[in-house]
């Protein structure tokens, strides 16, 4: 996955206006303590960051899994 296609599925769920502030906001334990934005800037792989999203947020379509 590239990050344009995880920045894309971050958009089409949590909308325009509140996928910027999850990415830059909310902490995740899976992603060692660290936010969506965090974690790209330290290497980690979008695929995996995704991954702990979707545990993160059950409520995520299955087309966006």
């Amino acid at each position: 996955m590239r990050i344009t296609e995880l920045r894309r599925r971050l958009t089409e769920h949590f909308g325009a206006d509140w996928a910027p502030s999850y990415a830059k906001d909310y902490v995740m334990a899976e992603l060692g303590g660290q936010t969506v934005d965090q974690a790209l800037a330290m290497g980690m792989e979008p695929a995996d960051i995704w991954r702990a999203v979707v545990k993160n947020n059950p409520d995520i379509a299955d087309q966006l899994k």
